[in-house]
């Protein structure tokens, strides 16, 4: 199997399980991973989705075995690795639950891409980051020329993208390409308890809110704030809002009290 999946207290945990190639992408490898984040969001007992590698890398990108053999194969068979790819990368924002990168050791290439594409990012603050396509005379073919520069800005995915220069975990949250980085002997802990800490919010919230960033992000301002007034208000007088409001109040309450 290139990847493994479990459940465990409301969180899907997909593993690439390639650990001897550094969890290199290969076309099954990128199916096996569209078919386990679209499985795992539609089972109703996970709340959030954790990716992460074997052997204590991420991924190193695509597979150059496989480019090669699929090159001598034409250009239908060698597009077939980038389509594969961009689903399973698609995929993440196509369910309802939000995906989980958590990011240890070599993160390169495909592997930057994949984590681009995730809706958090935790990383190892020694990761080694990258997108190395540039060093070996490639170009990005998983998402990096279109998702970086939305994700920090044109002047810092140029630079990223043309020097391949690696950054640290600790330089990814600093960019924006993450949320929060931990040292590598507080990792495993601290990923969980994350991850455990959001399977345990109301679904429905968790779930609402994923899908009002990533559709207002394509919207004009004033569109995605009426479609957020529009989704409270829904929410509100649902059933999942029934009893939020005067959680909500309790909660708040305790906290001004202090």
């Amino acid at each position: 199997m290139n990847v493994l999946r479990a459940v465990d207290s409301g969180v899907g945990r997909i593993t690439l399980n390639r650990p001897d190639r550094m969890n290199a992408i290969t076309v099954g490898l990128a199916t096996e991973l569209e078919n386990a984040i679209t499985e795992l969001s539609a089972d109703p007992a996970v709340n959030v989705i954790v990716i992460r590698g074997a052997g204590g890398n991420f991924s190193a990108g695509g597979d150059f075995d496989e480019v090669e053999r699929l090159r001598a194969e034409g250009g239908s068979a060698l597009a077939a690795l980038f389509t594969k790819f961009r689903a399973a990368c698609g995929a993440i924002a196509a369910v309802d639950v939000p995906v989980i990168a958590a990011v240890q050791g070599v993160a390169a290439a495909g592997g930057f891409e994949l984590m681009q594409a995730c809706d958090i990012v935790l990383v190892s603050t020694d990761a080694r980051i990258a997108d190395s396509h540039v060093k070996f005379g490639m170009v990005p073919g998983g998402g990096s020329s279109a998702r970086l520069p939305r994700l920090v800005g044109r002047q810092q995915a140029m630079g990223l993208l043309l020097s391949g220069d690696r950054i640290t975990g600790a330089e990814a949250v600093a960019l924006g390409l993450a949320y929060r980085a931990f040292s590598e002997s507080e990792f495993d802990y601290a990923v969980t308890d994350f991850a455990n800490q959001m399977a345990q919010r109301n679904r429905q919230s968790v779930t609402t809110i994923k899908r009002l960033v990533n559709t207002g992000m394509n919207h004009p301002l004033d569109e995605a704030l009426d479609a957020e007034i529009e989704t409270v208000v829904r929410h509100i007088l649902g059933d999942a809002g029934a009893g939020s409001v005067e959680q909500f109040a309790t909660r708040k309450d305790r906290e001004v009290r202090g």
